[in-house]
Parts: structure tokens; sequence; C-alpha cells
């Protein structure tokens, strides 16, 4: 199942626009009954913690996937290597040393259709310190005008090599400060640090056979029509990407609204299931359990 990471390029949850979401940026208020308001909430934040984790897993892949120089040619991203609709720069910025080096990816104004079928348009730039299968390697990346689909895409996402040997393959990921607008005006703010630990393949060359564990938290607010939220996320089951699957196969993610108790009736729980590749999760808040479908 999906959020879509890496080299896991972590991704939207489908969203539930049919809610009537009557809140004021000060407090949380309803036309419904309190349960009614406490169920949009809950549900509204664990949706966005979604959409941003997907959408920024999907920064991973690419930055990971971009060419056998800086990552690991042959991973699975975003980009329509057989049919390009954009253009790639490359700038050495040290040289005649490889690195550091600045990869452009300009999607051009109008809009480039990836192989998700999703629509990009704008400038993606990562600069890398060295390869990133180097421990202590650095990819940053930043947005320049970047449109997925009608969401404008903002702040900054770094990868980093933690591994202690080439015999583990370890990285930590972080989002800082990111931003995703909607043209309505409603937005999702989302920070986030995540340990991605490579558990299967490091033994061939092959990308498709390696899986990866995900840990880690995130934090954030959403604007939906007049709600406001802020929350907090925790994976209290490890996330498992493999590369041979678009989405996360297996773990769960614990969201509870700033100021509320973790064992509060309305923390929301996303469990992506016990390891089919699909793009179903099941999301369940006090009790009560509904599937969803994943971008």
């Amino acid at each position: 199942m999906k959020l879509r990471f890496l080299s896991t390029k972590l991704v939207a949850i489908t969203l539930f626009f049919s809610l009537l979401l009557v809140v004021s940026c000060q407090k949380e208020t309803s036309n419904g009954t309190e349960e009614q308001q406490q169920i949009e909430a809950s549900q509204v934040s664990s949706e966005s913690d979604a959409e941003a984790e997907i959408t920024f897993n999907d920064v991973f892949d690419d930055a990971m996937g971009a060419n056998d120089e800086v990552g690991v040619e042959g991973v699975p991203g975003t980009m329509n290597r057989l049919n390009p609709c954009y253009t790639v720069t490359i700038t050495r910025l040290n040289p005649p040393d490889l690195f550091p080096v600045k990869i452009v990816v300009d999607y051009g104004t109008t809009g480039c259709v990836g192989i998700d079928g999703h629509i990009r348009r704008g400038k993606v730039i990562t600069e890398y310190t060295k390869r990133l299968l180097v421990p202590g390697a650095v990819a940053t990346t930043r947005f320049d005008g970047f449109y997925v689909d009608s969401i404008k895409v903002e702040g900054v996402h770094k990868i980093t090599n933690t591994s202690t040997s080439t015999a583990t393959r370890q990285f930590t990921v972080d989002v800082i400060e990111a931003r995703l607008t909607r043209p309505s005006g409603n937005y999702v703010e989302w920070s986030g640090h995540k340990v991605i630990t490579q558990i299967e393949g490091l033994a061939t060359a092959i990308p498709l056979d390696d899986i990866f564990r995900i840990e880690g938290s995130s934090h954030g607010k959403v604007k939906r029509g007049a709600l406001l939220v802020s929350w907090e996320s925790n994976i209290i089951e490890p996330l498992i990407k493999k590369f041979s699957c678009r989405w996360i196969v297996k773990g769960r993610v614990r969201t509870v609204r700033t100021n509320t108790a973790t064992t509060d009736r309305w923390v929301a729980v996303l469990d992506f299931g016990t390891g089919d590749c699909d793009n179903k999760a099941v999301i369940t808040i006090n009790g009560v359990s509904r599937q969803i479908t994943l971008r």
C-alpha cells in the first residue's frame, strides 16, 4: 500500500470533500454534534499527514533515482524516462570535481505528465555533496514554482546517508517547513523526520528486490475550508516499502491533534495492511474503521 516514499520516493490520500467542515481558526466548532466535529478534525489531520508524506516520498524517490552517478539508476520514480517531457540540467559546483553537483529537473510551465499520471510543472532543484550510497552524503532539494497537479509544493527536503559502513544502508530524511497549497487557499504545513533502513536486497545490485523499513514522526497544520487543525504523527509500527511496489505495503501511523492525549478516543490510526501491494489503507477513529484509497 502506499505513502510513496523513497528509494522510498516516502505520498496524497483521496480527500473526503464531502465533509462539511465549519470550524473557526481559534476554536473547533461544528453545525453537527460534538462527535461529528471530533471525527472531522481527526480524519482531516490524518489524511493531511499522509498526503504530505506521499508528496515528499516522491521527492525522495526522484532524488535517489536521478542517475547512477548521484544515486541508484533504476530506482522507480515519478519521471517518465521513455517519453520525457522535462529537461535536466547538471552543474558541477566545483569543477572539475564531480561533487558537489546540482541537478535541476524542469517540468516546464504547461505541465508534464509523469508515469504516475500526475501533472507536474516548475522546477525541482537538488544539490548532492557526493553519491547518496556513500556514508555521509547529503542531498538537499528545493522547489521553484513547483506544482503537482494544482497543488503548489514548497519547503526543503534533505536526505542524509547515515549508514555506519558500506555493508549497511540507512538514510535520515528531514522535511523542513513544507507547505502544500491548493487554489482554494486550503493548505497543509508539514515537517517530518524519518529514519529509513534497508532490510533486504543489499546483496544484489537490483533495486527491485530492495525492501526498506521507515520509522519516525512528523507534525503539521491543515486549513480546509473554515477548519484549522494542528497535529502530531508517529509511526507506531514500522512502515515497509518495497521497490517493486508503488505503495507502502505494511505499517501503522498514529495521528494526534495537538494538545490531545494519546489515549483520547479521537486519535486516528492509519493502517497500511499486512504486506499486499495495493493502494488501500484503513483509517480508524474511535473504534470505527473505513477503507480509503491512496494516490
